[in-house]
């Protein structure tokens, strides 16, 4: 029987019984005057004290894990050991295509796709749902071994990713930009910013709880890379987003300027709020806090070499139009930031669907201008 088997542990109890009960039966012919009867005695209660001990010895070291065989027991070597490697030594995909999604495009090798996706990041652990738009070049014989810019384009919270499709219309902005080849030929990644069920995350990494910071910065690339034919050049990517999107846009290269070279926030937070929706996202650690404050963070820390842009309307979105030329003032080199300013305007899908297209051309610039 091994060490650690139940068996074995088993097998001790009904011992430990049986000694029990043989003490009791053989303990009143013990029970006499004399040194041979006291030596019995002493015996008896050493049997039973050993068939007890030998129960609670093998019962704590199947807890703790002391010992797992004999041979480890008496010390000696347990066995041989020998490297073996996987079957092919990867983990799976990231990113899993479930489909693709019809959105009045045309043919894919003239206009592109949009594919469903669901992602799982390896580092974070989270995951979620969402969109891929594949430019046109990305099916045509000529581009097969082409790799293209990737832009994460964010909705709000709370909401849905498909709200990038039906109401923006992100993919299709994007795909009358590459055919008019007012911008490159670019891999378009539509998600929310929510990486956890009934809860805005705000694209923090809250300590003790969901990283989800982690996820945009490092379980979105991972995910991409596993799937589609990426750049990856440095600084080669951009993000976009609306309302608490657009904070984790602008968040994202802030805090990831080898992977986000530029980025864009539309009618955009600058600093994560908390509320009932959000739970306790610093645990009290007022550091956290402050470097999740955008404007903070260009006041107080190195300037991160990224381009920004953020668009507010000067009539309509005043609770963006002021905080937005405030963090436009304290911008320092090497970081860059541009504003979209429309006279008139709200924190709507009208607005952002209007703005879109003008900010995929100033990402592409902005992007072009780093490779």
């Amino acid at each position: 029987m091994g060490l650690t088997s139940q068996n074995f542990l088993l097998f001790l109890v009904v011992i430990a019984v049986a000694l029990a009960a043989l003490v009791l039966w053989l303990w009143p012919r013990a029970a006499k005057k004399g040194i041979p009867a006291l030596l019995s005695r002493l015996g008896l209660l050493a049997v039973a004290q050993v068939g007890i001990l030998s129960v609670l010895l093998v019962a704590a070291n199947n807890e703790f894990g002391f010992y797992s065989t004999w041979n480890e027991l008496l010390g000696r070597n347990s066995s041989k050991q020998e490297l073996k490697g996987g079957k092919d030594g990867k983990r799976p995909p990231a990113l899993v295509v479930k489909g693709q999604e019809s959105v009045g495009l045309g043919p894919k090798e003239k206009a592109g796709q949009v594919d469903r996706i669901e992602i799982r990041g390896p580092v974070s652990g989270l995951g979620m749902d969402g969109f891929a738009y594949l430019p046109p070049q990305y099916f045509q014989k000529e581009h097969e071994n082409d790799r293209f810019p990737v832009i994460v384009a964010i909705t709000g919270q709370p909401g849905v990713s498909k709200n990038l499709i039906t109401q923006i219309k992100v993919p299709q902005a994007a795909s009358r930009a590459i055919v008019a080849k007012q911008i490159r030929p670019t891999i378009v990644l539509m998600v929310r910013p929510s990486v956890v069920a009934d809860r805005d995350t705000n694209c923090t990494d809250v300590p003790g709880g969901p990283q989800a910071m982690t996820f945009f910065n490092q379980d979105l690339p991972i995910a991409v890379n596993d799937v589609y034919r990426a750049d990856n050049s440095r600084g080669g990517w951009g993000a976009v987003g609306n309302s608490t999107g657009g904070y984790c846009a602008l968040k994202a290269a802030m805090t990831n300027p080898a992977r986000y070279g530029a980025a864009a926030g539309l009618s955009a937070d600058l600093f994560a709020r908390q509320d009932r929706d959000t739970g306790d996202l610093y645990a009290g650690n007022k550091q956290i806090r402050n470097e999740s404050d955008l404007t903070w963070r260009l006041e107080h820390m190195a300037a991160p070499p990224v381009s920004l842009l953020l668009a507010a309307s000067s009539k309509g979105e005043e609770k963006y139009y002021g905080p937005m030329l405030r963090f436009a003032g304290k911008a320092k080199a090497p970081t860059k930031v541009d504003k979209l300013v429309r006279e008139e305007g709200g924190h709507n899908f009208q607005t952002w669907r209007e703005e879109y297209p003008e900010v995929l051309r100033w990402l592409d610039k902005e992007l072009t201008a780093r490779r």
